[in-house]
């Protein structure tokens, strides 16, 4: 058994705390045993004094491809008709395969955990040219995903994403990867140790037709897959309204895929009414500023979003566009940037959109907070430096207090993966040499 004893705080789930110790057991957290003073011989204890303890954070929606081509010339500040012909070239010429996605995974990945992130939703867009037998390819790239994820210790949601890719050959690639990943042995595309998830997702209207949504909405039907999607940013918009004469979720309605069990990312450009009619689906969107707003293409109106009912969660998206992999500070620019398009989010809003709120999009009910039997993804941010001197509300001065804080300590399952802001679980340098070496000329 585990006792993080001492916190200043013990955030449960974004709406209310309690002082308190958090206690772990078999990789659960558990109500405190009713005489502790009597277990005190087999507790292993962490001294939190000084420390807000979170649970781990849900980063709803990245891109690890894209953590080996951050800050590439030409995808600044330009519109998205122009980033992705550039983003895909930078791919093309470094070669999609198994070797590159392990590496661009565990270099994203071991950022997140360092940023206090325990469970990322990778959506992996791009593939390599078909070739003899593509859906095992596909397969390839997912399970050294997979893999990266298992030897640093993160969860992972592997999001079998398509854009522009044939419809059957996506089809295909998601049963090839339910297949060789999960077996028969998931419950809801998740693993019995909720370590994997697995889940289908086109890029996009912007960029896939209705056979591709369908074909894929059918194999997450069969196997019980939740379904994400991108809509409603600047080009997503631009290209339905001229190819289709629609909006994306108009489409997205009528290829059956405005319905529960779906998320959808960024909605930046949606109207009252389109909000209404999400609420009323019982889709969950994802908000990724950190990604939109530098890029020039929209903030979601987040408050809007949840006063109609809608759960909002909270991404990071790629470092294509980001270049960061801090869920943190963008939910602190979640706060910065809200009050241009509506009611300005509090704090515990903007974290709990980064704990719960990501993981219900994902269907999670397990993981992103704190309640007695959630698994024990738990975050220790030291509050006890100079930079959260004089903070009234130490949850508040979580997100304000210190931009790109990182935690002291993260635990997923119970195991600690980083100890006084030190990743155990793979060395920084080797994850960044071996990334270099494979896509540096």
């Amino acid at each position: 058994m585990l006792r993080l004893r001492g916190a200043v705080r013990v955030l449960v789930d974004g709406r209310s705390e309690h002082s308190g110790d958090v206690w772990i057991e078999d990789g659960r957290v558990v109500d405190p045993p009713t005489d502790p003073d009597a277990a005190a011989d087999t507790v292993e204890e962490v001294d939190v004094s000084g420390c807000v303890v979170t649970a781990g954070l849900v980063n709803a929606h990245h891109h690890l491809l894209q953590s080996g081509f951050r800050t590439l010339p030409g995808t600044r500040g330009v519109p998205m008709r122009d980033w992705l012909p550039t983003m895909a070239a930078a791919y093309a010429a470094a070669g999609i395969d198994a070797s590159l996605t392990a590496r661009t995974a565990a270099v994203g990945l071991a950022e997140s955990l360092l940023a206090g992130v325990t469970t990322v939703a990778d959506h992996q867009l791009n593939w390599p040219v078909p070739g003899p037998d593509p859906a095992q390819e596909v397969a390839d790239i997912a399970a050294a995903v997979a893999e990266a994820a298992r030897g640093l210790g993160a969860r992972l949601v592997f999001v079998r994403g398509t854009a522009r890719d044939d419809a059957i050959v996506a089809a295909e690639g998601a049963e090839a990867i339910v297949e060789r990943l999960l077996g028969s042995s998931h419950d809801g595309g998740v693993s019995p140790d909720g370590t994997l998830q697995i889940a289908v997702g086109p890029a996009g209207v912007h960029s896939d037709g209705e056979e591709t949504f369908r074909r894929l909405g059918e194999v997450a039907s069969r196997h019980g897959l939740r379904r994400r999607t991108q809509a409603n940013e600047q080009v997503d918009t631009e290209i339905a309204l001229d190819r289709y004469g629609r909006r994306p979720l108009d489409l997205l309605q009528e290829w059956g895929w405005l319905e529960e069990g779906v998320t959808i990312a960024h909605l930046c450009d949606v109207t009252e009414v389109e909000i209404e009619r999400l609420a009323a689906a019982g889709i969950t969107a994802t908000h990724a500023p950190g990604c939109d707003v530098p890029m020039g293409w929209g903030v979601a109106p987040v408050a809007a979003l949840q006063a109609a009912g809608v759960v909002v969660g909270l991404g990071t998206s790629g470092g294509g566009s980001n270049d960061a992999g801090h869920l943190l500070a963008d939910a602190r620019l979640a706060m910065q940037v809200s009050g241009l398009v509506g009611a300005p989010l509090s704090a515990r809003t903007a974290l709990g959109m980064a704990t719960e709120g990501g993981a219900l999009g994902l269907g999670r009910s397990d993981i992103g907070h704190l309640r007695s039997g959630a698994r024990a993804d738990v975050c220790v941010w030291d509050v006890s430096g100079v930079a959260d001197a004089g903070v009234a509300d130490p949850v508040a001065g979580l997100l304000w207090a210190s931009p790109g804080r990182r935690p002291r300590d993260v635990f997923v399952g119970g195991m600690a993966v980083v100890r006084q802001g030190r990743l155990l679980t793979a060395d920084e340098g080797s994850l960044v040499h071996d990334l270099d070496a494979r896509i540096l000329p």
